[in-house]
């Protein structure tokens, strides 16, 4: 089994604004480190745009990151002990509060690439059922054998 992660953040501006250069700056050089890192498996791509953001259907000013990952490990790895994580403490500077969660997490068979629909509705079903088995979260995660992680 593999980890699909799906996080959404609302910009506080548009992406060709001055107050989110410095992210877009940023997107390029964590999307390269990204898709190097030990464990990464795969993300959805914005195609040929040079900030490489998805485009969707879920509202102008929503950012959407969509990975899979070999495990837990790896993507805690990547997003707290890579340089990732200085350019996300810097994320209310671009990004308003969100609706809580605002991350998503759940197994998926190898082999298998999640669409961005299946992705929503994982996000949804954590916001309205909480966690469990099929969405969760680093906080509250759950095994691939559907049980809670103990800690």
């Amino acid at each position: 089994m593999h980890l699909a992660q799906l996080n959404v953040a609302h910009m506080s501006a548009p992406l060709d604004s001055p107050r989110l250069a410095d992210f877009v700056a940023s997107l390029e050089p964590v999307n390269a480190l990204s898709d190097v890192a030990p464990g990464f498996v795969w993300r959805l791509k914005g195609g040929d745009l040079p900030t490489d953001t998805v485009q969707h259907d879920y509202g102008d000013h929503l950012l959407i990151n969509f990975s899979v990952w070999e495990s837990r490990e790896t993507l805690w790895n990547f997003v707290y002990r890579s340089p990732h994580l200085p350019v996300m403490r810097r994320r209310r500077e671009w990004f308003e509060r969100a609706a809580v969660p605002y991350t998503v997490m759940w197994w998926i068979p190898e082999g298998h690439v999640p669409t961005l629909e299946e992705g929503m509705e994982r996000l949804e079903l954590l916001r309205a059922k909480g966690p469990g088995p099929g969405a969760f979260t680093f906080r509250d995660f759950y095994e691939p054998d559907g049980l809670p992680a103990q800690e």
